[in-house]
């Protein structure tokens, strides 16, 4: 999983951008955004369609040439996406914005005083008409006139938007806490992650610190508010809730925070960073902001989980059903919401079941043959490498021949570091995440490694190919260097980010790396078929209506699960609905075009060729890959 900031304020536009979320081996958080405009719906100026594109004006002055009516459109685009990401970043919480990019007013971006943003229902509901606002201004603009680069960027803002809105009238719907996604188990790794650059950054981070009582408050109104709206959690999903907030429950002087902040001190005070401001810290002023912090952890960190635990446990007795989605008036429809915005799939429901099956059916047969082969064939097997940073660059290596290169000039944006989850947050964090770059800083990549789970090590070997390379950080790096314009950082799909990674995590599978291609085929085949399976769940559970026995019978059906095992998995699927479409629906869209262009072009399939188109385009909602992977295609010949 990939994990970008949390965008604390709720925003009404989801945009996969920089952090992407901690995952169970990959879950996913979806960040919001919604749209600002300073300048209401002044109209953008916009060519009539017409065979010729012509201009008309109300005077007597000739009409421009095509070629400079086009330039003058394509001006104006680049200035509204200009307006667009600076306004965005303008209204973004200080959080959101320290980890986008390192020096804001170098990119045009005003800053305020710190703050963790907001979390209200009407805010929710401003976005929603702030969301109509942009949409209406874009609107304004021939396409037709448009650049190939702007013309994507359009698209994707477009279906960004039309996506976004399905939510109107749908607010109270939105789930901030959730058990692995939520908020409240996100946030502390990236305050434990903030870097500093400059005595600001200190100052600014102990504001947050000292903010988050205050801000989970606005969180636990909001779930008396869907509660009194009968959309209250379950007392199931509470407990799960609760106890995911318990390990943060932590003394200031054995708090994870606190040993983080004492290493960013020590860093600061002797790094370049420090020295370049004339910023270096004082004895006196390490001490202050030491005590400071301290406080913070005591007064305001602890408080603030210890009110959403005493909050949470209130409300018990109040969720009118304990099932998925489909078991509320609006559920379906706000299911549908989920697909389209988060893993943007270009599939309606029904479509997308009938694609799940079918490559659920293909994996079958693959590991039935592989059987039928050998009978004795068992599908063991194991990596050569097990130490993260040989893994990483052995993939690197094996990866040269079927992905495009990252030019030499901007190497450094594949530079990464590799940490490791605090042992207290190891039972409520993910496998591995990645921690993606500010946009002004493209070197500054983390993966983050759980030595919590006992098969860490045996997969470490796909999971750092799904997080590092080809996956998160190399997609990451890649459009980093072929964007361009910064808007299109902040479209990513979520979707298409997890799909992409878990598309080359099984192409991983049968790399060089110790496996037999049999027993690569295998693992391969045996993960996609069960995320798939697990997004079928999803769909029964939260669009069907299965009851947990009806879930328990199709989990069955397929996997040897005893009741506890059933019941977890239940549990994570009403928690965190449309969370595995993100990995398998991706990971199908991709597949199934790989597939179509391996039929039409015979042996002038070049896998380097797909996926260079795929990373060009960019993480994109999959209705607009579609589009021009149809273009890409006929253009092949």
């Amino acid at each position: 999983m990939k994990i970008p900031p949390i965008f604390s304020s709720p925003k009404r536009l989801r945009f996969s951008v920089f952090l992407a979320f901690l995952i169970l081996l990959s879950v996913l958080f979806l960040p919001f955004f919604f749209f600002s405009s300073k300048e209401g719906s002044e109209r953008i100026a916009r060519l009539p369609p017409g065979e010729t594109g012509a201009f008309y004006f109300s005077g007597s002055k000739p009409a421009p040439s095509a070629a400079s009516q086009k330039e003058t459109v394509q001006a104006a685009f680049d200035e509204f996406a200009d307006r667009i990401f600076k306004e965005e970043l303008s209204a973004a919480s200080t959080l959101d914005l320290h980890y986008i990019v390192t020096d804001p007013e170098s990119c045009g971006i005003e800053t305020g005083p710190p703050t963790l943003g907001t979390f209200r229902l009407t805010n929710l509901i401003q976005g929603n008409a702030e969301a109509k606002a942009v949409k209406a201004q874009l609107e304004e603009f021939d396409v037709s006139s448009l650049a190939f680069d702007q013309q994507v960027l359009y698209d994707t803002l477009m279906e960004t938007l039309d996506a976004a809105l399905m939510a109107e009238g749908l607010e109270l719907y939105e789930q901030p806490l959730s058990p692995t996604i939520g908020v409240q188990a996100q946030l502390p790794i990236l305050l434990a992650e903030y870097e500093f650059n400059c005595k600001a950054d200190i100052e600014n981070y102990l504001a947050l610190l000292e903010q988050l009582d205050q801000y989970y408050g606005q969180l636990l109104e909001f779930e008396f508010q869907k509660a009194d709206a009968g959309l209250g959690l379950s007392d199931e999903g509470i407990d799960t809730i609760a106890s995911s907030c318990e390990g943060y429950l932590i003394p200031p002087e054995e708090n994870f925070l606190t040993e983080s902040f004492d290493a960013r001190l020590e860093t600061f005070s002797g790094g370049q960073s420090a020295k370049d401001n004339a910023d270096s810290l004082t004895d006196e002023e390490t001490a202050a902001y030491r005590a400071r912090h301290i406080l913070a952890i005591q007064e305001h960190f602890v408080p603030a989980y210890e009110l959403l635990i005493d909050g949470l446990f209130s409300l018990k007795g109040r969720g009118i059903q304990d099932g998925g989605l489909a078991g509320y008036q609006n559920g379906k429809q706000y299911y549908e919401y989920l697909v389209r915005s988060g893993p943007g799939l270009s599939y309606s429901i029904p479509e997308l079941k009938k694609a799940l099956a079918r490559r659920m059916e293909e994996d079958l047969q693959t590991m039935k043959q592989l059987y039928e082969t050998d009978p004795s064939f068992d599908g063991s097997g194991s990596f050569t490498l097990t130490e993260p940073a040989a893994i990483l660059e052995d993939l690197k290596k094996q990866m040269e021949e079927s992905f495009p290169e990252i030019p030499d000039a901007e190497k450094s944006a594949v530079d990464y570091e590799i940490r490791y989850v605090p042992e207290y947050l190891e039972s409520v964090l993910s496998p591995a995440f990645y921690l993606t770059s500010p946009i002004d800083d493209p070197s500054r990549n983390t993966i983050y490694i759980n030595n919590g789970y006992s098969d860490s090590t045996e997969d470490l070997y796909t999971t750092l190919a799904h997080e590092g390379f080809p996956g998160h950080l190399y997609q990451t790096a890649y459009h980093r260097v072929h964007s361009v314009h910064p808007l299109a950082s902040l479209l990513s799909c979520s979707g298409a980010n997890e799909g992409w990674a878990t598309y080359v995590e099984n192409l991983a599978c049968l790399f060089d790396n110790g496996l037999s291609s049999e027993a690569g085929t295998y693992r391969a085949c045996l993960r996609s078929f069960s995320l798939c399976a697990y997004s079928l769940l999803d769909i029964g559970v939260h669009y069907d209506g299965w009851s947990k026995e009806q879930a328990a019978r199709f989990i069955r059906t397929w996997f040897e699960a005893g009741d506890s095992a059933v019941d977890s998995l239940w549990q994570t699927i009403v928690s965190n609905p449309a969370n595995y479409l993100e990995y398998a629906g991706g990971y199908v869209e991709i597949m199934e075009m790989r597939a179509e262009a391996e039929a039409a072009l015979g042996p002038r399939f070049s896998e380097k060729d797909f996926h260079t188109f795929l990373l060009d385009l960019g993480p994109v909602p999959f209705s607009v890959t579609r589009k021009y992977f149809s273009m890409w295609l006929g253009a092949q010949g």
